[in-house]
């Protein structure tokens, strides 16, 4: 199995930023696709960028110029730097992986969701 840990969500006045980082850990051959979502209150659950594993990047219109998605540090993190937030920003926001296993399993799973809230 795989586990998803995101870290970095908080209150934040609006024009600031805030760092989400997101490990994945357990049975991983490789990560073929990693990334963030967003679920605002009573909205339907949302890509905010993704990066696939030759390094393609995808992000939301909403966050183009104020987001980017990168590799960490650490092995198979990623994080999301997030720049110039705006109160529309506010949300919980989940990490999202397609692990592939080894030996021809694969996973694709959530974290819990980390709350970020920008205040106007």
């Amino acid at each position: 199995q795989v586990q998803l840990v995101e870290s970095g969500g908080g209150l934040v006045q609006a024009g600031g930023s805030l760092r989400l980082s997101c490990a994945a850990s357990g049975t991983i051959f490789s990560i073929n696709t990693m990334g963030w979502y967003r679920q605002a209150p009573g909205k339907q659950r949302e890509l905010v960028a993704a990066l696939a594993r030759g390094g393609r990047t995808n992000y939301a219109d909403s966050v183009k110029g104020r987001f980017t998605i990168a590799r960490g540090n650490a092995k198979n993190t990623v994080y999301l730097q997030m720049n110039s937030l705006k109160p529309e920003d506010t949300a919980v926001y989940h990490c999202n992986a397609e692990v592939d296993m080894g030996y021809g399993a694969s996973w694709h799973g959530w974290g819990q969701g980390t709350q970020v809230t920008v205040s106007s």
